[in-house]
């Protein structure tokens, strides 16, 4: 797996896109993503759909050398970590998680997250709520028109779609406004929405091999 990065300044701070759906924040040392889903796969099964452990394994993958890259001490989910509540796929997530028992937990709570609190102790959270306020940034998992702060979101699962004469090619992304940095959804079993996102946005597209400025 490679890591592409990019650095982008808000409000005199520095983050750092990756082309893994994720962000790093260096002044606070926190990793930053929205959107794991976490049961998902097992939820299908469940319902009668075959589908790969594989797919959430490579999720967790991809977490784990995000994690070895960047040495973070915060990791910070913006909303819908969870799909479905508690199956066997949160089990996995938790036995992974405590390869980083230093690893201050905290969620943003997302429309999906309907959390037990005997749920909230297994996943051994460090802060669990709506909103989390930082500095100058406020995260919330989708936007709010009311609030002044700059806000760091997800919920949406933004794409941007490339255009070519052979067949138009749909990528995830990341898009940045005057007030809002949307993140892409971190897993990689979600659709993509390419209508409702912000206007007037600069989208970061990213492949395998490159972020692209759009």
């Amino acid at each position: 797996m490679k890591i592409v990065t990019k650095n982008i300044t808000i409000q005199n701070e520095i983050f750092t896109l990756t082309n893994q759906r994720a962000l790093f924040w260096k002044k606070e040392k926190a990793l930053i993503l929205s959107d794991l889903h976490i049961g998902k796969t097992a939820h299908f099964r469940k319902n009668g759909i075959a589908l790969s452990d594989q797919i959430f394994e490579n999720d967790l993958q991809r977490l784990s050398v995000l994690i070895e890259y960047f040495q973070p001490e915060k990791f910070i989910v913006v909303g819908d970590l969870l799909h479905a509540g508690d199956n066997s796929d949160v089990d996995k997530f938790c036995e992974w998680k405590n390869q980083f028992s230093d690893l201050e937990f905290h969620l943003i709570e997302g429309n999906h997250d309907k959390i037990s609190k005997k749920l909230e102790s297994k996943l051994c959270l460090n802060f669990r709520d709506e909103i989390l306020e930082i500095d100058d940034f406020k995260f919330v998992h989708d936007f709010d028109k009311k609030q002044p702060k700059f806000q760091i979101t997800g919920h949406i699962h933004p794409g941007f779609v490339i255009n070519s004469s052979v067949k138009n090619i749909k990528l995830p992304c990341f898009v940045v406004t005057d007030n809002q940095l949307l993140l892409p959804a971190f897993s990689e079993f979600t659709g993509l929405d390419t209508k409702n996102l912000p206007k007037k946005g600069r989208f970061y597209v990213f492949t395998d091999a490159e972020i692209y400025e759009i």
